[in-house]
C-alpha cells in the first residue's frame, strides 16, 4: 500500500435527497471528485479500508455533480481546485438541492476558503495531506450535520426559524457534549431520538435541555430533572 497523506481537519462551523442515515461508515456510498489521480487513488484506498463504498470517481466539477445527481451517494468529496467547476461551485449546487453531504478538500487553510466553503454548505473541510484518522471523523460530522439540516427542513418551514433552531441546537449538543461525554453527532442523535419518542420538536427537546429541565438518565435514555436527581439520589443511597 502507498503512503497515505497525512494532516489535520479543519471544522467550518455549519450544521450538517437519498436515505437519512446515521454515522454508520459500512453503510455509506461516496462520489470522489479530485483532479489528480494520485491523490484520488489515495482517497478511494482510505475509504475502501474503512468500509466505505466509492461509487464514482471523477476528475472535475462537473461531471462530479452529474455523477451525485444521477447516483445519490450518502456523500460527496470534492478537491476545491478542478477544471470545468471548482469543488466549492459543485458543492453549492449538491447542498442546495440537498443532494448529499460534501466534504472540501484543499491544500490551503486561508480562512476566505473556509468561509467559501462554508457559504457554499459545505459540511466538513479537510487540508491536504491529511490520513484516516482525520477522514473519518470530518465524514462523520458531515454526515451528522446534513442529516440535521434535512431534519429541520422538514421540522420548521422558514428560513429564520431555522437560525433560530439551529442556535438552540448547538447550545443544546455543547451541554450534552460537556456534561454526559458525548461527540456532536451523537448529541444530535440523542435530541433527534428524544424528540420522536416524547413527540416533542427538536426545539423543545433543545430548550429544555438549556434550561436544564431534561437531561439523561443512567441508560443514556432522556430524562426530567426531577427524575435524574432521584436516580443519583438512589445511587448514593446505595
Amino acid at each position: 500500500m502507498r503512503p497515505a497523506c497525512c494532516g489535520a481537519l479543519l471544522d467550518v462551523n455549519v450544521p450538517v435527497p437519498g436515505r437519512l442515515l446515521g454515522v454508520s461508515q459500512n453503510a455509506l456510498r461516496v462520489v470522489i471528485a479530485e483532479d489528480e489521480a494520485l491523490i484520488r487513488l489515495d482517497l478511494k484506498e482510505m475509504l475502501e479500508e474503512e468500509g466505505y463504498s466509492v461509487v464514482a470517481e471523477v476528475g472535475d466539477g462537473e461531471t462530479a455533480v452529474e455523477r451525485v445527481i444521477s447516483l445519490r451517494p450518502d456523500l460527496a468529496i470534492f478537491d476545491v481546485k478542478m477544471p470545468v467547476l471548482d469543488g466549492i461551485s459543485a458543492a453549492e449546487q449538491i447542498a442546495a438541492d440537498r443532494l448529499a453531504p460534501v466534504v472540501i478538500l484543499t491544500a490551503f487553510s486561508q480562512r476566505e476558503l473556509v468561509e467559501r466553503a462554508r457559504d457554499a454548505g459545505a459540511m466538513a473541510y479537510l487540508v491536504k495531506p491529511f490520513t484516516k484518522a482525520d477522514l473519518v471523523p470530518a465524514i462523520e460530522m458531515a454526515v451528522s450535520r446534513f442529516t440535521e439540516i434535512r431534519a429541520l427542513d422538514s421540522e420548521v418551514s422558514t428560513l429564520r426559524e431555522r437560525l433560530e433552531v439551529r442556535k438552540l441546537l448547538d447550545r443544546a449538543k455543547g451541554l450534552l457534549q460537556s456534561e454526559h461525554g458525548m461527540s456532536e453527532p451523537q448529541a444530535f442523535r440523542w435530541i433527534q431520538k428524544t424528540s420522536m419518542d416524547r413527540r416533542l420538536t427538536m426545539r423543545k427537546v433543545a430548550e429544555a435541555v438549556i434550561e436544564g429541565t431534561m437531561g439523561t438518565d443512567a441508560t443514556g435514555n432522556a430524562a426530567d430533572a426531577g427524575d435524574t436527581g432521584k436516580a443519583a439520589d438512589a445511587e448514593q443511597a446505595e
